[in-house]
């Protein structure tokens, strides 16, 4: 029972993460002079609209996914590269800040409902929360990664103004890498359920995973450590 209600807050956390994401891309693209969103019905908080089935099991599972990219057309932005750089990074942005709210509802929850009352629904609701911030941190510092098709290839794209043989590069190769990635972490994860504890250190997304939490999500923690009685 405990490990179907784990999959179940991981599988809901990954849905509200990625749908966010995704819509946030749609709206800031949309705001910003292009009607291709909206037109392609991605200017929704229907999960449907969003969400990509293979991407959807990586990362219940595998904890990296995506969602269908939402298609833009830069050439209607009001200001072409304001408009690249801001849709761009709108997704990143989301999740930061869906990360700083959620912090001190998974507190309260922890606290104040898991603990003294217990049982499997307040087991639940703490893991839902739980997965909602770690999986914000996670997606927001996975989609910086300067990769094809993810963000951060994306703002680069948006404020390099040269296209060299670096560019080219991640252009052409970065969804090869980021399957690779994926990949081997899946695969380090197997060795270390079936007790290869060492494969952890080989685990390359699983490091960015605790630099996530540990590093960039330590403004998130240290702010409300002090405003948090």
């Amino acid at each position: 029972m405990t490990r179907v209600l784990d999959l179940l807050a991981s599988f809901l956390a990954v849905v509200v993460v990625l749908t966010l994401h995704e819509f946030s891309h749609a709206f800031v693209a949309y705001k910003c002079g292009d009607p291709t969103p909206k037109w392609t019905k991605r200017l929704s908080l229907n999960p449907a609209r969003h969400l990509d089935l293979v991407g959807l099991i990586c990362f219940t599972f595998v904890g990296f996914g995506w969602a269908k990219p939402v298609e833009v057309n830069p050439n209607n932005f009001k200001k072409y590269r304001l408009g690249m750089g801001l849709t761009a990074s709108a997704g990143v942005i989301m999740n930061y800040v869906m990360a700083f709210l959620i912090f001190p509802l998974w507190q309260v929850i922890l606290v104040y409902y898991y603990a003294p009352v217990g049982g499997y629904f307040a087991m639940f609701l703490c893991d839902f929360a739980e997965m909602l911030f770690t999986y914000s941190l996670c997606f927001c510092v996975f989609n910086l990664l300067p990769l094809f098709p993810l963000d951060g290839f994306r703002i680069l794209d948006a404020l390099n103004k040269r296209r060299g043989k670096i560019y080219r590069f991640l252009q052409q190769y970065g969804q090869i890498i980021l399957l690779g990635l994926i990949v081997e972490s899946f695969i380090c994860n197997l060795f270390v359920d079936l007790g290869v504890y060492q494969m952890n250190w080989f685990d390359i997304l699983g490091w960015i995973m605790q630099f996530a939490i540990k590093i960039f999500g330590w403004p998130i923690t240290a702010l409300w450590g002090v405003i948090l009685p």
